[in-house]
C-alpha cells in the first residue's frame, strides 16, 4: 500500500482545503483527483459530465487510481466525491472520511465569495433534491472504506488537519 492519505467525502465538505492544509502541516504534497482528470483529457469536469457521461467519467476515476496507485506515494490526496468507489481505494493509502451534515456543505458553499462558480464546477449539485438522494446514498459507503471520519462542519481547515495528522500518528 502507498504512503498517501486519501481524503473523501461528499462534493463541497472542503477536501482541497484540507488537503492543502495537511500538505502544509506534514510536508507532504497534494493532489486532487479532480485536476489530474482535467489534466488528462484536457476537458473541465462539468464538460465530461455534459459531453460523455457520468459512467465515462467513473472510467476517467479509475485511471487516475491506477495511476496513483503506481506512481504516487507520500502525497495527501484530495478525491473527487464519487472516487471512493474505485476499485483500488484500499491500496492508495489511508482513507480519511471527511464528514458534514449536507445542509451545512450547501450553506458553506453559498457562502464563499464565488458560491455560483464554485455550485456550478459541482454538475451533480445542480438538483437539490438528487444531491439529497445521493448525499443519503453515499454516507454509508462513505464510511464503509474509510480508515476513518472527521467531522468538519463549523472548523477551520487547519484544525481539521491537525486532527487528521495526530490520529494518523497515534
Amino acid at each position: 500500500m502507498a504512503d498517501n492519505i486519501l481524503l473523501i467525502g461528499f462534493m463541497g465538505v472542503g477536501k482541497g482545503r484540507t488537503a492543502r492544509a495537511l500538505a502544509e502541516q506534514t510536508g507532504r504534497f497534494t493532489v486532487d483527483t479532480d485536476d489530474l482528470i482535467e489534466s488528462m483529457t484536457k476537458m473541465k469536469i462539468r464538460q465530461i459530465f455534459a459531453e460523455q457521461g457520468e459512467a465515462h467519467f467513473r472510467q476517467l476515476e479509475q485511471r487516475a487510481a491506477d495511476w496513483l496507485e503506481h506512481h504516487v506515494s507520500g502525497t495527501v490526496v484530495s478525491a473527487g466525491g464519487g472516487f471512493f468507489m474505485v476499485k483500488n481505494m484500499q491500496r492508495l493509502g489511508k482513507v480519511v472520511f471527511l464528514h458534514s451534515p449536507l445542509e451545512a456543505i450547501l450553506a458553506a458553499l453559498r457562502r464563499q465569495p464565488d458560491a455560483e462558480a464554485k455550485m456550478k464546477k459541482r454538475p451533480l449539485l445542480q438538483d437539490l433534491d438528487q444531491a439529497e438522494r445521493l448525499f443519503t446514498e453515499r454516507l454509508p459507503l462513505y464510511r464503509r472504506v474509510a480508515d476513518m471520519e472527521i467531522a468538519v462542519q463549523g472548523r477551520e481547515n487547519a484544525d481539521i488537519a491537525a486532527e487528521i495528522a495526530f490520529r494518523l500518528r497515534g
